[in-house]
């Protein structure tokens, strides 16, 4: 089993959820984040004052699948989110040791 983790911006998330269900996926967890990456924040204008915006607001998705399903959720959420500028995210993959359901006790695939 793998876990997959995107962090994208937050606009497209309606996108992404729609893609996702589409194929099939059941759970995610979205958390809100905050960061930065090759934009480096941006400028902003309050009030008269300029300040910077150094961490931008992100969207952090974990989705924990079975390995047949791996390519699929990439390729949804790549084509949800991509717009061709800076900042569209990115997908980080890992091994997932052992899921658990804890109302059940179910392990494994059973349990996501």
């Amino acid at each position: 089993m793998k876990l997959v983790t995107a962090i994208i911006k937050p606009f497209k998330m309606d996108d992404v959820r729609a893609a996702l269900s589409d194929i099939g996926v059941q759970g995610i967890t979205v958390t809100e984040v905050k960061g930065f990456g090759r934009q480096r924040g941006h400028t902003e204008l309050y009030r008269g004052a300029e300040y910077v915006v150094d961490f931008l607001p992100k969207l952090k998705l974990e989705i924990a699948v079975a390995e047949g399903q791996l390519d699929a959720i990439i390729e949804a959420i790549i084509k949800a989110v991509n717009i061709g500028k800076i900042g569209d995210g990115k997908i980080f993959v890992t091994d997932l040791e052992q899921v658990i359901r804890i109302r059940t006790g179910e392990t494994g695939e059973e349990a996501v």
